[in-house]
C-alpha cells in the first residue's frame, strides 16, 4: 500500500517480467474495544455489549479480540473494577463459550500491574491466544520478562512499547536492540497520547521495521485520535510496513478514542474482511453508549495531543462542572508541557501554538 501522500521518485528500471512478485507479510487487525474501551468506565461493561463485539469480529474475519486487561487483584478493593479488568477465563468463557479460531483473543498485561507467573496460566489452561504486554521505557526489563513467560507459556506475543512521543531517538537506538532480542511477535509503535503526526509516524515505523525486521519481529501501530489523527496515522503505519493495526468498534477508547475500525475495514476494501457486521455493532451497541462514557475529539483532548501530555487533565476538565476556561487550561497545559521539558511534535514546516 503506498501512501497517498509520498511523492517520491519511481524507480529507476521498472521490474521485469520474469520479477516474482514478494509476497506481502501476513495483516492483522485487532480490535481493543473492550480492552480500551474500558479505560472509560472501570471496564464496566454487560455481557450484551462484550457478546456483540465478538460476534462482530467473528463475523466480519477481524483477526484478534482484545477482550480486556489481566491484572492483580491483590489490595484492590471488590468493586473497585468490572470484570473486563481481570479477565479471568470463567468471565472470558461466559462470552464465547467452546469457540472456534475466530477471532483469536488477546488479553494486556501492563508491566507491575500483573502478577504474570500466577495469573497468566499455560495456554493449554486458557482460551487466550495472544497476550499483549505493555510498558514504559522504564519497565522494559520487566516487560522483556512478561514476554518470554508468556512465549514459554505457549502464547502469541507483542510489546507495546508506550508513549513513544516521550521517548527521544538517542533512547530508541538503545531500546530497539533489546527488542530485536525478544521473543515478541511484533512490537507496537503506541501514540499513548495522540500527538503523532503523518511524517514521525512513518519515520518511527520505518526506524522500527530497520532495527526489528532482522529479527522476524513485525511492527504494529496503535493510534489515539487528539488531533483526528488516529485514522491516518493508522494508515501511514500501514503504508510505511506496519503488519498489526488497532482499531476500535466507533472509535471508542480511552480519551479522544482510537481508529474508528468502520473506517480502517471500508478504506482497507479487503475482501478478507466484511464491514456489516462492524457497521450493525456500532450503529447498535457502540454509539448508543456515547452520550454515557463521552469518547471522541473534542478541545481538551485536542490540547493534551498538541502538547504531548498524557490526557489526565483533559479528563479531569471534562469530568468537572461545566463552564469551564478552555483557555486557561490552554496555558495551564503550555506551563505543564515546558516544566516538564516535553517533546512538543510538530509536522514538517509547522510552528508552535
Amino acid at each position: 500500500m503506498k501512501s497517498i501522500n509520498d511523492n517520491g521518485p519511481l524507480p529507476d528500471e521498472p521490474c521485469g517480467r520474469e520479477t516474482p512478485a514478494a509476497t506481502p507479510p501476513a495483516l492483522h487487525v485487532l480490535d481493543c474495544t473492550i480492552r480500551d474501551g474500558g479505560l472509560m468506565n472501570d471496564h464496566r461493561f454487560e455481557d450484551r455489549v462484550v457478546a456483540a463485539v465478538h460476534a462482530a469480529c467473528a463475523a466480519s474475519g477481524i483477526a484478534y479480540m482484545e477482550i480486556g486487561y489481566r491484572a492483580s487483584r491483590k489490595d484492590i478493593a471488590t468493586g473497585r473494577n468490572g470484570c473486563w479488568k481481570y479477565c479471568l477465563e470463567e468471565d472470558i468463557r461466559r462470552i464465547v463459550g467452546d469457540r472456534d479460531d475466530a477471532p483469536k483473543l488477546s488479553i494486556m498485561a501492563d508491566a507491575g500491574k500483573c502478577d504474570f507467573r500466577e495469573d497468566i496460566p499455560r495456554r493449554t489452561e486458557s482460551v487466550v491466544d495472544l497476550v499483549r504486554v505493555a510498558c514504559y521505557r522504564h519497565q522494559l526489563p520487566l516487560a522483556l520478562e512478561m514476554v518470554k513467560d508468556a512465549r514459554d507459556k505457549g502464547y502469541e506475543t507483542t510489546l507495546n512499547l508506550m508513549a513513544v512521543t516521550t521517548i527521544r531517538d538517542s533512547e530508541l537506538d538503545e531500546t530497539l536492540p533489546l527488542l530485536a532480542d525478544s521473543e515478541a511477535d511484533a512490537v507496537y509503535v503506541v501514540d499513548s497520547f495522540g500527538a503523532l503526526h503523518m511524517a514521525e509516524t512513518r519515520r518511527l515505523v520505518e526506524k522500527y521495521l530497520a532495527a526489528l525486521s532482522p529479527s522476524g519481529i513485525r511492527v504494529g501501530i496503535h493510534a489515539h485520535n487528539n488531533l483526528q489523527l488516529a485514522f491516518a496515522n493508522t494508515l501511514e503505519a500501514h503504508a510505511a510496513g506496519a503488519t498489526w493495526l488497532d482499531a476500535t468498534m466507533g472509535g471508542l477508547g480511552r480519551g479522544a478514542g482510537n481508529c474508528p475500525m468502520e473506517l480502517l475495514l471500508g478504506f482497507l476494501d479487503d475482501p478478507r474482511y466484511r464491514l456489516p457486521p462492524v457497521l450493525r455493532c456500532v450503529a447498535e451497541t457502540i454509539e448508543p453508549m456515547r452520550a454515557e462514557l463521552g469518547w471522541g475529539f473534542d478541545l481538551p483532548y485536542m490540547i493534551t495531543g498538541l502538547r504531548n501530555l498524557h490526557p489526565r487533565s483533559a479528563i479531569a476538565y471534562n469530568a468537572a462542572e461545566p463552564g469551564g476556561d478552555i483557555g486557561a487550561f490552554y496555558t495551564a497545559s503550555i506551563a505543564e508541557s515546558e516544566a516538564g521539558s516535553v517533546r512538543v511534535l510538530h509536522p514538517p514546516g509547522g510552528t508552535s501554538p
